[in-house]
């Protein structure tokens, strides 16, 4: 991290207190499970991870400098970064990205420009994690939007078991499925 977009310098979080959301506690709201039965968007995984980081720094403050966007960049390049994109046509309106180590994704920022985008996007992320075999999804902090969605927090200890034994699974962000907005709440709904 940065502490702010000017900041030459970066650094490793490592906090007393772990955010992460379990996939099978995702929570889908009523009102966000009728945005998405409702919703005029369009899901795409990889198609503007460039723009989904730009989205996320896209804000008064934040801690993506010049330095980690392009260590992202190169990341993403590489195959160990992804994007979530949520769009109204072509207009990017939401997003996710994260970092993936074998079977853990660790999600570094998301935004929306449209009510719920991120959720939508968050809804659709924890869907195609569980699908496509990842068993962590670490959120790094702990905020009260994200608790909303079922996020938790837990001891560095115990994320530590949890990131190792991730670490040493496989999955794969990037394998075909089916994410149909009726898909999406259905499995959703049945593991929260």
């Amino acid at each position: 991290m940065a502490e702010h977009r000017a900041d030459p310098d970066v650094f490793w979080v490592d906090p007393k207190l772990r955010g992460i959301i379990p996939l099978n506690r995702f929570h889908i709201s009523r009102s966000l499970t009728r945005r998405i039965r409702r919703m005029p968007y369009t899901i795409s995984i990889n198609r503007d991870f460039e723009g989904v980081v730009d989205g996320c720094a896209d804000r008064a403050e934040t801690w993506i400098n010049a330095e980690i966007r392009a260590h992202y960049l190169t990341l993403h390049e590489r195959g160990f970064a992804h994007s979530l994109e949520v769009r109204d046509g072509d207009d990017l309106i939401g997003g996710v990205y994260g970092v993936t180590l074998g079977a853990g994704f660790f999600g570094e920022s998301m935004f929306s420009r449209r009510t719920d985008a991120s959720k939508i996007a968050l809804a659709y992320l924890v869907d195609r994690l569980t699908q496509t075999g990842f068993s962590l999804f670490d959120t790094q902090f702990l905020t009260a939007h994200l608790a909303s969605l079922g996020a938790i927090e837990i001891p560095r200890a115990r994320y530590h078991q949890l990131l190792e034994a991730a670490v040493t699974q496989s999955a794969d962000f990037t394998a075909p499925i089916r994410q149909s907005a009726e898909g999406v709440i259905q499995r959703i709904t049945q593991t929260s």
